[in-house]
């Protein structure tokens, strides 16, 4: 499913405008966003978790050359589907 056919069913459920709907999508995604960069966790009962998760510096191969190199540590967002989605998908 893509972001336009999310907005639609939104504005469709909520019966409001698809303007409507896309602001409160971007609302949203926005506040998720702002909090993991604060490092925070967004637990939506449920649903699941939004969290940041540490990765570790580590050793990498060169793909083009085989060259060994050194990957610094990051970190990515993480997502874990809480219980009811998980069985909503069985």
């Amino acid at each position: 499913m893509k972001k336009n056919q999310l907005v639609q069913i939104l504005a469709e459920r909520m019966q409001a405008s698809k303007k409507q709907s896309l602001e409160w999508l971007d609302a949203f995604t926005d506040e998720i966003t702002k909090a993991l960069r604060k490092g925070e966790k967004i637990n939506i009962t449920g649903f699941g978790i939004f969290k940041v998760s540490d990765r570790k510096a580590r050793e990498g191969v060169n793909p083009r050359t085989g060259e060994k190199i050194q990957i610094k540590a990051s970190k990515k967002p993480k997502f874990t589907a809480g219980k009811l989605l998980k069985e909503a998908v069985k």
